[in-house]
């Protein structure tokens, strides 16, 4: 590339990388504790909320220790869960699990059903009013790093690159965020995440990572199908038993139905398409009928962290902190995270805050790497633990069980007398993931082709169509953000051996196969790209590495 011009540089006390629940809630409580301290939140949405996606039930408890009088404002918080149901699926049927069977920690009354798009454009507007500054449309694309290895903030990503590496007319040189503390709250898989967990060997000790792909769409349905309060998660078909899962279909506001698909991606089948079954999902005979006269109104998808406890990373280095998913705080069983997010913001920024109050600058937060395994956070995800390897070694039937009657043990166990009253007590002590995600797929030769219904337009849906209704939108004349290391690598391995996956894992059709000249060619759409990261994860070969676009690119989901 030609060279170029020096970026300006902007000081700060603390700069924040993403804004959604665990960014903001950093910020805010930053300023909570000290008004003069200068902040900065970075968003590579074109606004706040833009690339936002989960269910959602919200677990309360972040919000009510970040902001107590939250209650008796105006906010995107309304729909209170009145009606909590679990199903086991079968192809034709459902059988409904008893909620007194449920470990308690699973109920969900008391939470709420939200757009947690909404609720950060909300926080958003909180964090501004205390005098943070956010600037979306901006991507941190890059760590920044002092002589001695400390990190000292992040570079946001050059405007005007074309497809040629070089300058274009519209060329606008990045900005250097500079900070005593660095903060990153990019969700799962976080592109300078990852990066610093290799940099600093954060990983070791730990488990590996685990995940999933979350699929979602939004729908308003008609008024005599709607149930408002109502949360209904189920396991079973369409997965079988060997590849875990789930489904979840949330009724709140004005006739809006959120309903949504995870796959755990350490599923064993290239021919399994996470799509296809979320599409497959809603034609079964218990959720359809929500569907009939309704219309879609949006669509998107995303990774999620799955790995727990276990995996949790150090979070700390010199100069910064992971919070958020970026730390991997979702709690699986429950899918639930934004609580964790905004706790884990809230520790980080009393640490950062504490640091700075003390003239410190530049090291490493030990206070919040040494105390979030007793805070809530910590509590929350020992509860839980055993849920997902138990689920990965014994399969959904056998595994479900396992975890459910392990969560039940750490629920009751601390009233053991003999115990004491603070003793977590388990069956299993603490489980091992075991391999990471991308080592699970079997060579397409040992697996069976499955076939999915074909769209109706009316029910199930093909992906164009779907991207269509994310709003994504790419500058077309910029280097691609989706990387391939090795070309040659992924024709032997990704294709001949696995019968390429990428075409079915990505729920955006951004990579295909197709023959040119009598040779499979790789083909990659990236102006598809929702920015689920699912190809960084699962690419049996970790060929693919996912980085962000120019700024503002990706999704601009509305309502999720």
């Amino acid at each position: 590339m030609t060279d170029l011009p020096a970026r300006e540089a902007m000081e700060f006390d603390v700069v924040v990388v993403g804004a959604g629940p665990a960014g903001l809630a950093a910020a805010i409580r930053l300023k909570q504790i000290n008004a003069d301290l200068s902040v900065v939140v970075v968003e590579k949405g074109s606004e706040v909320g833009a690339h936002i996606l989960s269910g959602a039930v919200i677990d309360p408890a972040g919000l009510d220790a970040l902001l107590p009088d939250w209650r008796s404002e105006e906010t995107p918080i309304k729909t209170q869960v009145t009606d909590d149901r679990f199903y086991w699926l079968g192809h034709s049927g459902a059988v409904r699990l008893p909620n007194i069977l449920m470990p308690p920690l699973m109920g969900n009354h008391g939470n709420y059903i939200v757009s947690l798009g909404d609720v950060c454009r909300w926080l958003g507007t909180k964090a501004e009013g205390l005098g943070v500054e956010i600037y979306p449309g901006f991507a941190a694309a890059e760590v920044l790093y002092d002589d001695n290895g400390a990190v000292v903030g992040v570079a946001t990503g050059d405007m005007g690159i074309g497809r040629n590496n070089e300058p274009n007319a519209n060329f606008t040189r990045g900005m250097e965020l500079r900070a005593k503390y660095t903060l990153f709250a990019e969700g799962a898989r976080g592109n300078l995440g990852k990066q610093l967990l290799a940099k600093f060997n954060l990983q070791d000790g730990r488990e590996p990572q685990k995940f999933g792909i979350g699929l979602k769409e939004l729908w308003q349905v008609a008024p005599g199908k709607h149930k408002k309060g109502l949360v209904q998660h189920s396991f079973g078909w369409p997965l079988d038993n060997s590849t875990g899962g789930g489904s979840f279909l949330y009724h709140f506001d004005d006739n809006l139905v959120a309903v949504g698909f995870v796959v755990h991606l350490n599923y064993k089948n290239p021919y399994l398409s996470p799509f296809e079954e979320f599409q497959r999902f809603k034609t079964h005979p218990s959720v359809r009928d929500t569907f009939e006269g309704g219309k879609r109104l949006s669509y998107g998808a995303r990774a999620i962290t799955e790995g727990g406890y276990q995996s949790v990373p150090k979070l700390t280095f010199p100069g910064g902190a992971l919070i958020g998913c970026d730390a991997g705080f979702m709690n699986v069983p429950r899918i639930k995270g934004s609580h964790n997010a905004m706790l884990s913001g809230m520790l980080a920024a009393e640490a950062a805050a504490a640091a700075l109050a003390a003239g410190r600058q530049y090291d490493e937060l030990t206070d919040y790497e040494s105390g979030w395994r007793a805070s809530p956070i910590g509590q929350d995800l020992w509860a839980v633990r055993n849920v997902k390897p138990l689920w990965s070694k014994f399969g959904t039937l056998i595994g479900i069980a396992l975890g459910g009657l392990d969560m039940w043990t750490n629920s009751v166990g601390k009233w053991l007398p003999l115990l004491g009253a603070s003793v977590k007590f388990s069956l299993f002590g603490t489980l091992k993931h075991g391999k990471p995600d991308y080592m699970a797929l079997k060579p397409a030769a040992e697996c069976e082709r499955i076939v999915y219904p074909k769209p109706d337009g009316k029910l199930i849906f093909d992906r164009l169509s779907s991207v269509f209704l994310s709003n994504t939108n790419h500058e077309e004349d910029q280097p691609p953000h989706l990387k391939v290391k090795d070309m040659a690598l992924q024709k032997s391995s990704e294709h001949d051996v696995f019968a390429g996956p990428s075409a079915r894992y990505c729920p955006a059709g951004v990579y295909e196969w197709v023959e040119e000249a009598g040779n499979p060619k790789f083909v990659i759409n990236a102006q598809n790209c929702v920015h689920c990261k699912t190809c960084d994860i699962k690419d049996p070969n970790q060929n693919i590495t996912w980085v962000p676009p120019e700024g503002a690119g990706g999704p601009n989901y509305s309502g999720m």
